[in-house]
């Protein structure tokens, strides 16, 4: 039977030579009788000792694969800790952190070598821990699913992920088990010290994620970037902002992430944090880099582009494109697009909108349309829009009544006499 096939149960049948190990100074004495106590006992007096010496548990751990590589034994220890896993919360709980710990901390190989510069040539031995890799990733996804305790599971799975994405290995396995949307629900302003460090950790996940071509497909596809906007905004935790604006630097070359950043007011929050008085020189540097690219950004966006995006997300002010008379003769057919898409958003802007500035800016964009375009009064008109705009003639805001009258003196005038008419 190969090495590689062989079980959890068969691996820690095994007698592992640890007073030898002792004496070639590859553990110490106290590594020895921190073993001697734990090896070969029953579950529950296992975890008592994880209670009372976890850390030092750890170390060991860490360094038995740092240090030791002979085969048998670094699949003994991973196979130790892989049948944690499968004990109660508590032992689930220690044995997934010690796990995180040690990948973290084992030496990388690369083209057959370690990094002290021994050579690797074994396939098992790998094998063994990109196993039990994949199976402490799906039991982290599954807490994330469904979480098994009520308020340790989702912080524990995103602590120990925080750690794990920095593995190639964990990122592929980690998107291949659909696990980016997990995430989202943890990615929200936080105000106790316990929320704050979840929502930090879960961030970094996300900025690990970002270096990881499959991952920004994801998360180009969800409610991430929004919802990292929202944090930004209103964190005044450093490292909370840091590493979010960190993220946003690294996908802002990413498909439509700049311009999704631009429609989301990025640039002007990137500004208000740049006022702040912030210690961290990394992160001071990462907002001039981001505000310089969101800057580049706009130039390649068209005007066109831009108002559009400002439209169907329904954040309407008064920006210099909409009294600009150039910008909707050179762009007037543009609104015969997908059946005159925009037009209908405006006029659902009309039905359901609450505020003034976005409601007078659509009256006055619908006056705009009906002078330029050619057919603008029979369009309008056949969408329905007179007796939307004629009852906000009685708003309350005066700015909302004066739009409101402009475009219906356009509608029934039409193209030809509405041009006299003052803005």
């Amino acid at each position: 039977m190969e090495q590689a096939e062989l079980t959890t149960e068969q691996v820690l049948k095994r007698d592992i030579p640890w007073e030898t190990y002792m004496m070639t100074k590859l553990i110490s004495g106290t590594d020895l009788q921190l073993l001697r106590r734990y090896d070969n006992r029953p579950e529950s007096y296992r975890a008592q000792l994880l209670d009372d010496d976890g850390p030092a548990y750890v170390r060991v751990f860490v360094t038995i694969l740092r240090d030791i590589f002979k085969e048998e034994t670094v699949e003994y220890v991973l196979a130790l800790i892989d049948e944690m896993l499968a004990g109660n919360w508590f032992i689930q709980e220690k044995s997934c952190k010690i796990l995180a710990l040690i990948v973290s901390a084992r030496p990388k190989t690369q083209d057959g070598l370690l990094s002290n510069g021994e050579a690797s040539n074994s396939k098992s031995k790998i094998t063994c821990i990109d196993d039990v890799l994949k199976g402490l990733v799906e039991w982290l996804c599954a807490q994330l699913k469904k979480p098994s305790h009520s308020s340790r599971s989702i912080p524990t799975a995103i602590s120990c992920l925080a750690t794990l994405l920095k593995e190639p290995v964990v990122r592929s396995l980690f998107v291949r088990l659909d696990g980016v949307k997990l995430l989202i629900p943890s990615i929200c302003p936080a105000s106790t010290q316990q929320s704050i460090q979840l929502l930090y950790e879960t961030s970094l996940c996300v900025w690990l994620l970002s270096y990881y071509e499959p991952a920004i497909e994801y998360l180009a596809t969800s409610r991430t970037l929004p919802r990292l906007v929202d944090v930004v905004k209103s964190s005044t935790k450093e490292k909370v902002v840091r590493v979010v604006v960190l993220t946003f630097k690294n996908l802002l070359s990413k498909g439509a992430f700049g311009a999704q950043m631009v429609d989301l007011g990025l640039p002007q929050i990137v500004q208000n944090l740049k006022a702040q008085a912030w210690s961290d020189e990394d992160l001071l540097e990462a907002l001039n880099q981001l505000e310089e690219g969101l800057k580049d950004n706009i130039k390649k966006l068209s005007s066109f582009d831009k108002y559009k995006q400002e439209i169907l997300l329904g954040h309407l002010d008064w920006s210099p494109m909409h009294k600009d008379p150039a910008f909707w003769r050179e762009n007037i057919t543009n609104f015969e697009e997908n059946d005159f898409q925009i037009l209908r958003v405006l006029i659902t802007i009309l039905d359901t909108s609450n505020d003034p500035r976005a409601l007078a800016v659509a009256c006055f964009d619908l006056s705009q349309f009906i002078q330029h375009h050619p057919a603008g009064r029979v369009i309008v008109t056949d969408l329905k829009t007179k007796e939307r705009v004629m009852k906000l003639m009685n708003h309350e805001n005066a700015e909302v009544t004066k739009n409101a009258l402009l475009c219906i003196q356009r509608l029934f005038l039409g193209a030809k006499y509405a041009s006299f008419l003052q803005v």
